[in-house]
């Protein structure tokens, strides 16, 4: 199985996760608040459906895609949020199901260094593969806990870690904060034991864990202090407080539970 295919099939199985928590929802259930704070479950499947859908324009036309870029309102996902409230519960499962369909038919017929446009820089095939799968656990997180659902964790949580890790830089500029020149080195348990590392082996700044923790944090899906992460050195320490693996402005992050 060559990189696309692999990635798509992983994509495939994480879509497949998030629909067993979606079918049994009654349409009231789409309502429900997920800890991101203003939107429900409606609104987590609608956003990955859009989403989903640009992906798809971008691969078909590059070009287009670009020149829209230039007229895109700032808050266009706050659009296509408010937008997607006048659909049913049924036909925003539909649009996502037929959206994401497509789209993995699309990227099939990609290498997996082709370029892709999208709403930063122009990511290889192989990258925006990883990075949807990325978004879907995130969001599919955030369905999970509003349903109350506890998800089994798999090994495709390296594809979250692999994006998590690569997008270091990225947590210090976006706050205006300057990118470290010292290296840092991940070393994460998989959910089979295997251990899944990043970074040069002989760096002094380590972090080392749980990779559900470390998913889970870079996705801003949990407070650092409900992780069971061990922080080494000062690099590592202020990524930790500025990890993020998606793209766009910072977000609030998740507070800390309550203690009990």
């Amino acid at each position: 199985m060559d990189l696309i295919a692999g990635l798509l099939a992983d994509l495939r199985a994480e879509t497949e996760s998030l629909v067993e928590i979606l079918r049994p929802l009654r349409a009231q259930d789409w309502e429900t608040g997920t800890p991101a704070e203003g939107w429900t479950i409606r609104d987590q499947v609608a956003h990955l459906a859009w989403f989903d859908e640009a992906a798809t324009r971008a691969v078909a036309d590059p070009f287009g895609f670009r020149r829209s870029l230039a007229s895109l309102d700032p808050g266009f996902v706050d659009t296509v949020t408010e937008d997607s409230r006048t659909l049913l519960p049924h036909e925003v499962l539909e649009w996502f199901l037929r959206a994401r369909a497509t789209m993995l038919e699309t990227f099939a017929t990609l290498a997996p260094r082709d370029r892709v446009p999208w709403y930063g820089p122009d990511m290889s095939a192989a990258s925006f593969v990883t990075a949807r799968l990325m978004e879907t656990w995130a969001h599919g997180q955030d369905v999970a806990d509003a349903a109350g659902v506890t998800r089994r964790p798999t090994a495709r949580l390296r594809h979250v870690a692999t994006i998590g890790f690569r997008a270091m830089p990225y947590g210090f500029a976006v706050r205006g904060l300057p990118v470290p020149t010292d290296p840092v080195r991940v070393e994460l348990t998989l959910p089979d034991g295997t251990l899944w590392a990043a970074g040069p082996a002989d760096a002094a700044d380590v972090v080392r864990g749980p990779a559900l923790d470390f998913c889970l944090l870079v996705t801003q899906r949990v407070h650092r202090s409900d992780t069971a992460l061990d922080v080494t050195g000062p690099t590592a320490d202020a990524w930790m407080d500025v990890a993020q693996a998606f793209a766009g402005p910072p977000g609030p992050g998740r507070p800390p539970r309550d203690p009990e």
